[in-house]
């Protein structure tokens, strides 16, 4: 309608030609900036509609997982169900016990079913008022028909399995209320609703496993030497240190992403474009202020072109420097991957003259260019070579021999792989890369497996304590979910133990995550994506590995209670930089929990005012530590933190935000004066 108006205004103005030709540039003009906000409009509009369809698809996913979930437990539910029934050997209280038990787990799931159900519901209305179609007629990107089957095979199962178990459990009822004269009260129960039974034993088998691998010193292929050093950065020297003196100050004065991730009707590659060169320009300067005759030989009659080695090497430092250290640059390292994602379009480098990615120089890349090098990661010495000395629990005397005992395994190491090629300081720089590795996991990993050992010693994973039951109900204290003591036991040990993988293998996708981000034909598209404007862009490889550590946690704890949906390319997780982000914050979140659960009794013993403080308020120590850990457990995974019920909930990031929440209301909580006479400042690493 609206070029059909501009050709009949079109039409007029030229039968008016001889009057109004001073006026032809402002109307094309005009024209031009309508046709321009129209399409934006247009494209915004799409982009809405897409965003909708695919909340409906996952919408749907979530439902089809739930109905498969439901209808291959419900098979366990009902042999438990007839071999409680069956058995008329057993002691009369033993068998009393068990029923009541059952009583409790049927009614729970019966909530469960229903919150599930409502809040699905709602949200599936909402989204379908939104897009202005039924949700039946909605077709996504990639493979829907696929997943409409799928979602249509599990609704089927799941009726004719509940069908199926009805009938039986009313035979089993009635006929046990003739035999035994069970309680007519307690027999409707049965008929309410069905429970979703769980192992939690699975996580204390786990747990032994790896404290018997830590005992036996082994290794399997993933966790090899050989296939670490793929992905471990090589240590900073010293003259590197000094660019990234100099690459961090120009990054701090930036303000790259300020002008370039906005909307506008300026060409974004001009823009792009001058705002690498001012940073380019800046390092430059910087050269020149340090250093001079660097500085002179870098800028004297050259152009940024000719200095692109130089360049690419400053930036290959600071990914370097970051991975190693996820606390540091905190800020700059967003602006430095933006900058370099979008010097990898065809526009921006065809006006540049340059590239500015380079390779990330890592452990295994150093050593491949020798054919001894390689062999080195073989050697048994390697462990000795990079452990990281642990001085807690040890008297001063055997630290020093393991110290001593570290120290002539990296000489023995540097001797022996020597060549002309491969100098002995190269390979002690791989070793001291390889230990910074294992002084990270320590920092990052250690905290998770300290949780999971409060978690399996402190909690019973069937029976509650009196006083602190990990069960949540949804709309109670804010949470999301609905889950009984021993299913919210399996549910936190799970996400502990899904995290305890992805710190172990953080190199491992930070490296695909840069490959993903940096990609060429990797492009992204500017979307508000209810924080504010963010890069969506795809991630496959990222993705991929997600789902491989995914898929072996599960295989390792034999179930999976909530969602497998991994969300990464999307609203809620935009790109590879956001999710490496999201990950980085475990540490940060479970260090200070764990340093104040471990260190009360220390400090309780040591001062004797706070001990009487602490046995007034909370009762005692011991009663002091469970309830900061009940209500961790309860309320940092309960699937909320989220503005609406697809963002939050059970699925793998939804598990972290509610970690979130739970972090940003710690000063209501009733033992927050604990904490802070622990020493606790925040959760941010920097006012530690």
């Amino acid at each position: 309608k609206l070029n059909a108006l501009l050709d009949a205004e079109d039409d007029d103005d030229d039968e008016e030609t001889d009057e109004e030709t001073d006026d032809d540039e402002e109307k094309t003009t005009t024209r031009s900036s309508l046709r321009e906000k129209l399409d934006r409009s247009e494209r915004l509009r799409v982009a809405e509609t897409r965003e909708s369809k695919r909340r409906l698809v996952v919408a749907r996913q979530q439902s089809a997982e739930f109905s498969h979930s439901v209808a291959k437990d419900l098979r366990d539910v009902e042999t438990k169900l007839r071999s409680s029934f069956a058995n008329d050997d057993d002691e009369e209280e033993e068998e009393e016990g068990r029923k009541e038990e059952l009583f409790e787990m049927l009614k729970q799931t019966l909530e469960e079913a229903k919150a599930f159900a409502a809040n699905a519901e709602e949200e599936a209305k909402r989204a379908m008022r939104e897009v202005g179609v039924d949700a039946t007629h909605v077709d996504a990107m990639g493979d829907d028909d696929d997943r409409e089957g799928e979602d249509a095979d599990g609704e089927e199962e799941f009726e004719k399995v509940t069908d199926e178990m009805m009938a039986d459990a009313n035979d089993v009822l009635e006929e046990n209320i003739r035999e035994n004269s069970i309680d007519a009260a307690k027999a409707d129960g049965f008929k309410k609703g069905f429970l979703i039974e769980r192992s939690p034993n699975a996580i204390e088998v786990e747990m032994k496993k790896l404290e018997e691998a830590k005992k036996r010193n082994g290794v399997n292929a993933r966790d090899s030497f050989l296939e670490r050093a793929k992905y471990i950065p090589l240590r900073l020297d010293h003259d590197e240190r000094k660019y990234l003196r100099l690459l961090e100050a120009a990054l701090h004065v930036s303000e790259y992403t300020d002008v370039v991730d906005v909307y506008t009707y300026k060409s974004k590659t001009q823009r792009i474009s001058r705002m690498i060169k001012e940073i380019c320009a800046i390092m430059s300067g910087l050269v020149v202020a340090s250093d001079y005759r660097a500085g002179q030989k870098l800028i004297q009659d050259r152009e940024f072109k000719d200095n692109a080695k130089f360049f690419g090497m400053i930036f290959e430092i600071g990914r370097r420097h970051k991975i190693m250290n996820p606390e540091k640059m905190r800020s700059e390292y967003g602006k430095m991957v933006y900058l370099l994602q979008d010097s990898q379009s065809p526009d921006v480098r065809e006006m540049l003259s340059f590239k500015l990615v380079r390779p990330l120089r890592t452990a295994y890349a150093l050593l491949s260019e020798t054919e001894k090098g390689l062999d080195m990661l073989n050697d048994p010495l390697m462990h000795t070579a990079t452990a990281e000395i642990m001085h807690e629990g040890k008297p001063r005397h055997e630290v020093q021999r393991e110290i001593k005992q570290k120290e002539r395994a990296r000489e023995t190491l540097s001797k022996k792989y020597a060549s002309r090629d491969l100098s002995s300081e190269e390979i002690l720089h791989v070793l001291y890369s390889i230990a910074d590795n294992n002084a990270y996991l320590r920092y990052n990993r250690d905290p998770v497996d300290e949780m999971l050992t409060f978690l399996s010693e402190m909690f019973d994973p069937k029976t509650p304590e009196e006083g602190f039951s990990l069960g949540i109900s949804t709309g109670m204290e804010g949470a999301r979910l609905s889950h009984n003591h021993a299913r919210q036991y399996s549910y936190v040990s799970q996400s502990l133990m899904l995290w305890r993988e992805v710190a172990n293998d953080m190199f491992k996708l930070w490296y695909l995550a840069e490959q993903d981000l940096l990609r060429d034909s990797n492009r992204y598209q500017l979307t508000n994506t209810g924080q504010g404007l963010n890069r969506v862009q795809q991630s496959p490889r990222t993705l991929k590995c997600m789902h491989e550590i995914l898929h072996r946690c599960q295989s390792k704890l034999g179930h999976w209670v909530g969602s497998s949906v991994i969300h990464l390319g999307d609203h809620n997780v935009p790109n590879a930089l956001m999710f490496i982000d999201k990950y980085t914050q475990v540490a940060r979140i479970l260090a200070p929990v764990v340093l104040v659960v471990k260190e009360l009794p220390k400090l309780a013993s040591k001062n004797r005012e706070l001990k009487r403080y602490i046995e007034n308020a909370f009762e005692g120590v011991e009663n002091c530590r469970k309830l900061i850990l009940t209500d961790f457990f309860r309320h940092a995974f309960d699937g909320s933190g989220a503005d609406n019920f697809f963002d939050a909930g059970s699925c793998i990031d939804g598990r972290l935000t509610s970690a979130w929440n739970w972090c940003s209301k710690i000063e209501k909580k009733s033992y927050y004066h604990v904490f802070k006479l622990c020493g606790f400042a925040s959760f941010d690493s920097r006012d530690q």
